[in-house]
Formats: C-alpha cells, structure tokens, sequence
C-alpha cells in the first residue's frame, strides 16, 4: 500500500519541500538575500528568531502567494502552519482575524473564515475587512443576493472607513481596491 499511493499522481502534485521551505526570498522583502549576500556566504534569517506577529505574517504571505500560483498541495501543507501562529496570538485583532479568514478561505474551511468575518463585524458592522470576507464568501457559496448585500454594505462604508486610515486598511489596500472595483462592477456602479 505504501509503494502504490504516489503510483498515480501526477508531477508537481507533491509538495517539494526544497522549494517551498520557509523562509523563501521574495516572499518578504526582510527575508530577501542578494546575489552577493549568497556569494559572501550569508544565510537566510532563521525565522526561529522572528516575533510571533512576524511569523504568523510570514505564513500568511506563503499560502497566499502559493494559492494565487494554483499550487494548492502546498497550500494545504502551509495553512495548518499559519492558522496555528495566528492561534498563538490571541486574542486577535481585525487585521490577524481578516488573514485567519483569507486562510480559511483559500483551503476551504468556510466555517472558520465565517467566523473570523463574524467577529471582525461584531466589533464594527462598517469594517472594511469584515465586508470583504463576508462578499468572497457569498461568491463562493453562489449566493447572489447575499453578495449583493455586502457590496451595498462595503460601498455604503467606504468613505467613512477609509479616513480612519487604520493599519490593517493599508496593509490590504489591494484587497480593498480590488473588492470596491468589483462591487461597483457587479453592482453596475460607474466609477
């Protein structure tokens, strides 16, 4: 049994441990090594020495960045790892709960990214991230009327919001970009 289960996957299905290790220059530019760093022999940092908060972060820009490249094996490997530094942080504030959710979006553990939706509301009906979560959810169950919903919601908070200029607006700003274009889109909204 052992010798048959890699028998009828395909290349690339497995994770490549080498090429996925953390940490990985280009994923954060603090972990980035030059050429000539290599040259002189200077090691990647050892992320044993990074904050909670810098590791969590860490884990989150890797799933995200391997599920935008479709490699979703290496996803799953990397989500438990992440979802357990954020659970290290507790309790969590909107910006950790936003990325909690984002993972569990991406492996598909709807409850959980509910959850992280429904608390960041819980805190403030009108936050940015919260709305978002709560539309990408709608848009995969396939519920329209639900989507359409946050849209409205998200636009409605817009304005308001974005002059908090709260830290985790900035830190997602392409997230909050991407999700007001779409909702004035979907909505028939002219910019």
């Amino acid at each position: 049994m052992a010798a048959g289960r890699g028998f009828n996957t395909t290349r690339g299905s497995a994770i490549d441990g080498s090429q996925n290790a953390l940490p990985q220059a280009g994923l954060d530019d603090r972990g980035a090594v030059s050429a000539d760093e290599r040259a002189a022999g200077i090691r990647a940092p050892d992320i044993s020495n990074l904050s909670p908060q810098e590791r969590a972060d860490r884990l989150y820009n890797r799933v995200m960045l391997l599920a935008s490249q479709g490699k979703i094996d290496s996803v799953q490997f990397f989500a438990p790892m992440a979802l357990t530094a954020y659970q290290m942080l507790a309790p969590l504030n909107a910006d950790q709960r936003y990325d909690m959710g984002r993972i569990g979006e991406v492996v598909g553990a709807i409850p959980l990214a509910k959850a992280q939706a429904d608390s960041i509301l819980r805190e403030n009906p009108n936050h940015l991230l919260g709305l978002i979560l709560e539309a990408r959810l709608a848009t995969l169950a396939g519920d329209t009327v639900q989507l359409h919903s946050w849209e409205r919601k998200l636009l409605a908070a817009e304005k308001a919001e974005a002059a908090k200029k709260r830290d985790e607006y900035v830190r997602h700003q392409d997230d909050i970009s991407n999700a007001l274009q779409q909702a004035r889109k979907s909505l028939g909204i002219k910019s």
